[in-house]
């Protein structure tokens, strides 16, 4: 576990005082945010549509005199600012919120329940963005109290608005256009219904599984469904093939190792007297580490071939949008812990056991520089909690002030402390 010191008494108090600005401010300014969130959920937009949660985001900023950057398609937005006067050694710290919503209904009976039928921010995206545009208006108000007399100069930010994170796209469209440019560190945060609001836990290391899309598209005989011995079935060997799979890929690797295989789509026919054609698979693979990703790929290919084989049909297999996992750098993490413990309080602040399973394009961006994410609670006490992605999922809106309280706090520790910052990544 890394860890990281404020060395000069100076800056230590200085440190200390904007904290308890920080907290004072995003107290007034938690109403705000609350209102943007609602107003987010009421209007969600699905990957690579996000054009009017885009254009509030830019509206936002520019009241608060910042000049946002619009990316191509109308779609996700940047925008830097700075407090103090930074010098030219001083870090550039990136805090990513991505945008999107689900393809959803969302069921709940709350008057911000969606009103674009059929979407909704059921994962909680419409809070990261609030989140992070909560730290834009609580760093404003403190750089206009120590503009002139920040340590080491000053601290610069970037703030990355992320369109299609559902889609694992987004992060790849913002890194191209080229919002990675000159940042020494990123950070970002999502929220949690298993965790309590007022809580929040970090993760050392592995966070999130490599992901892999992974098609089959198997060719046979069609033909009449009384006569099956006159084609050659794709469905029976659809059978076959996610039976087998099932079976055989959790034994091909280190028992210790998480890893897991889902077909989540199976398409095929048009009518029930027919032996169609083709069948269409579709599942996700999810695995901790590049060997155990390179040896499920091999067994994936192998029991394909096999079944074709031993079946008489033909099976194409993709490997598509493959996804880095998240790997938390460790000295920001300690970082994001520290600030993280100032705003909730040591007992909570805990650590992740385990990597999740699931997948996060904010891994792409840590191909450019180190970063690390954090989970913070949003269950409300005592209540039943519906997970991610279900219809039902809500979040206790008093998370939000925290969150940017954490991000701004994390950030401003990194500028103070730049020695944390790996170099060369």
């Amino acid at each position: 576990m890394a860890s990281f010191s404020l060395d000069q008494s100076e800056i230590k108090a200085y440190y200390q005082s904007t904290s308890k600005q920080l907290e004072r401010e995003l107290s007034e300014l938690e109403p705000t945010l609350i209102d943007i969130r609602r107003t987010l959920h009421k209007n969600p937009e699905v990957s690579g549509e996000e054009f009017k949660t885009s254009q509030l985001i830019c509206e936002t900023l520019r009241e608060l005199g910042l000049e946002p950057q619009l990316m191509d398609n109308n779609v996700g937005v940047t925008v830097d600012l700075t407090l103090g006067t930074p010098g030219p050694d001083s870090p550039l710290i990136a805090i990513r919120g991505d945008i999107d919503a689900l393809r959803i209904t969302d069921q709940k009976e709350v008057d911000y329940c969606s009103h674009n039928p059929g979407v909704g921010h059921l994962c909680g995206h419409d809070a990261h963005t609030a989140i992070v545009l909560g730290v834009a208006l609580s760093a404003r108000k403190v750089a206009a109290t120590y503009d002139k007399d920040w340590p080491n100069q000053g601290l610069r930010l970037r703030l990355i608005f992320q369109p299609a994170e559902e889609i694992c796209l987004g992060a790849r469209w913002m890194v191209k256009q080229g919002v990675m440019e000159n940042v020494s560190a990123i950070i970002g945060l999502h929220m949690d219904p298993e965790i309590d609001a007022g809580m929040a836990k970090v993760r050392y290391g592995v966070m999130t599984a490599f992901c892999d899309e992974v098609h089959f598209e198997i060719h046979g005989t069609g033909g009449h469904a009384a006569r099956p011995h006159h084609g050659n079935d794709p469905i029976t060997t659809a059978a076959q093939l996610v039976s087998s799979l099932y079976q055989n890929l959790p034994r091909s690797i280190d028992s210790r190792t998480p890893a897991v295989f889902t077909i989540g789509q199976i398409t095929s026919g048009q009518a029930p007297n027919v032996i169609p054609e083709i069948a269409l698979l579709k599942g996700s693979l999810r695995s901790t580490n590049d060997h155990s990703r390179d040896v499920l790929h091999k067994k994936i290919e192998e029991i394909a071939q096999g079944i074709a084989l031993s079946t008489g049909t033909r099976i194409e297999l993709l490997f598509k949008s493959p996804l880095p996992a998240v790997v938390n750098d460790s000295s920001i993490t300690a970082t994001l812990e520290q600030a993280a413990k100032d705003v909730l309080g040591d007992q909570q602040v805990g650590q992740i056991d385990l990597p999740s399973m699931g997948g996060e394009d904010f891994s792409i961006y840590q191909d450019s520089s180190p970063g690390s994410m954090l989970r913070l609670g949003c269950a409300k006490p005592d209540q039943k909690n519906a997970f991610l992605h279900s219809p039902y999922f809500d979040i206790d809106e008093r998370s939000l002030a925290l969150g940017s309280r954490i991000l701004l706090q994390t950030a401003l520790l990194l500028s103070l402390n730049p020695q944390t910052i790996k170099k060369g990544h």
